[in-house]
């Protein structure tokens, strides 16, 4: 199987956090849906990534759905609890952590138009559904050493993949000063080998 994805997509990084923390092989294909010649409509009609694509030729697509799929595979490093409440739980920060990252991508999108044709009305709109949100992940956490309480999960990756994209598209947005809590926690995730390899740049 191959992963199509772009290095800095958030939604992709989240996928290769998962792959590496469940030891998964997988070949990674670098591809950006933005292309005119992008392979990824072939495999996701909503031109989206990640995409991941089987042997077969059959494809998942939308990162949440990949990454229930690779947990469903492998007993190693289970990242969503047994259980309906404690999964929905988890499946919770997923949704908030992945909703700051729709604000935040749809501001990035907004911003590559001429000056003259940007929304400043749409823009203070998503920085305000990414700022909220953020201080929801802030209040969640309070001082757990997890965001789920039994440990290291999916709610951990998507907050951090979350947080990382901020640092790395918004730097004027200073949330380690406001929520030193999640300031704390994302220093603990950062030094895991999968936030490592996974750390895009800023190109």
């Amino acid at each position: 199987m191959k992963l199509y994805a772009s290095l800095t997509s958030p939604y992709a990084r989240k996928v290769r956090i998962v792959f590496a923390e469940k030891r998964i092989e997988c070949a990674l294909v670098e591809a950006s849906p933005w292309d005119a010649d992008s392979p990824i409509p072939q495999f996701n009609p909503l031109g989206k990534v990640p995409v991941l694509v089987f042997d077969d030729g059959t494809s998942l697509f939308d990162s949440r759905v990949i990454v229930e799929y690779l947990d469903s595979v492998s007993p190693v490093s289970r990242l969503l609890p047994e259980g309906n409440r404690p999964r929905i739980a988890v499946r919770r920060w997923e949704a908030l952590a992945d909703g700051i990252l729709d604000a935040a991508s749809a501001i990035v999108i907004e911003r590559r138009r001429a000056t003259s044709r940007q929304n400043d009305e749409w823009i203070r709109r998503q920085r305000n559904k990414m700022e909220l949100g953020v201080a929801m992940l802030a209040r969640d956490l309070e001082d757990s050493p997890w965001c789920w309480s039994e440990g290291f999960s999916l709610a951990d990756i998507a907050t951090g993949v979350a947080l990382g994209f901020l640092d790395l598209r918004f730097p004027d947005f200073d949330w380690r000063k406001e929520y030193p809590n999640l300031a704390r926690h994302q220093e603990k995730l950062a030094k895991r080998q999968s936030f490592i390899d996974t750390l895009p740049s800023s190109s």
